[in-house]
């Protein structure tokens, strides 16, 4: 029997929910669990490596997702902009990416963070799926952008019908930067006004992945509406999240999955 959810969770915006697995708390976003089976892990399921490590831990996963084992897609993340189609991938998690795809409702792509932001899409009208992991490199080069692009050049999917959930991830209130991030996103194309939004000034310099990855999904065609932020920020919360800032090379990872179902 799946034990009760402790209290003392963080809480969350309206747009989401805490739910409960046989290893404690999953959280998921009520727009996107509407179009598709999808979550965030949190420490309770203590995932310490890739898919090839953690194997019982893995093993839960798949089936809270209702796949096989061998269905989990993960990808050797490099925080770059590639994102490619979870059905070339297999079990090669030596495929460099930072973006999955898929139709396949028997596979179940996941990103692995632990500070980084795990970004979930689904097509409503399609059920289409994509998976992002977007460090500050990745949100640089447009990786959120990217994956937008992969649904519509593979599926034919409109941005229109999309909808988008970030996960937990470092927010703006922990995520101290130097000055040259700032000149990394502005050589990477992004407009001075937009970049002085991202990067909070006053108590130091500070990055909001958030923002960053909010607006660009907006740019790309997702309409505001539909691009949802959990707003949980992982080095706030050690009690629930791995933090990379915080806890550095002994940090474990949580995971971002996502499934498209049958239409």
């Amino acid at each position: 029997m799946a034990s009760a959810i402790p209290s003392v969770l963080p809480t969350l915006p309206r747009e989401f929910i805490w739910t409960d697995q046989p290893w404690g708390a999953v959280l998921q976003c009520v727009p996107l669990a509407a179009v598709a089976v999808h979550g965030w892990t949190t420490r309770q399921l203590a995932i310490t490596g890739g898919p090839g490590s953690c194997d019982a831990q893995w093993q839960q996963l798949a089936q809270a997702g209702a796949v096989t084992r061998a269905g989990i897609v993960a990808v050797h993340q490099v925080h770059g902009t590639e994102v490619v189609n979870a059905r070339e991938v297999g079990q090669m998690v030596s495929r460099q990416a930072d973006g999955l795809v898929s139709s396949d409702p028997s596979l179940m792509l996941t990103v692995r963070v632990a500070d980084c932001v795990p970004l979930l899409i689904c097509d409503r009208r399609l059920g289409v799926v994509a998976a992002v992991h977007a460090g500050w490199r990745g949100s640089a080069a447009g990786i959120a952008g990217a994956a937008v692009s992969g649904l519509q050049d593979q599926y034919g999917s409109r941005a229109g019908d999309l909808v988008a959930a970030l996960g937990p991830s470092i927010g703006p209130c922990c995520y101290s930067v130097g000055e040259e991030l700032v000149d990394a996103f502005k050589k990477n194309g992004h407009r001075a006004s937009r970049v002085d939004r991202w990067f909070l000034r006053g108590r130091g310099l500070r990055l909001d992945l958030w923002r960053a990855n909010r607006e660009q999904l907006e740019t790309a065609g997702i309409p505001a509406s539909a691009v949802l932020v959990s707003g949980l920020c992982t080095a706030c919360h050690p009690e629930w999240f791995y933090s990379y800032r915080r806890e550095g090379s002994a940090a474990g990872r949580l995971v971002g999955f996502i499934r498209a179902v049958n239409r």
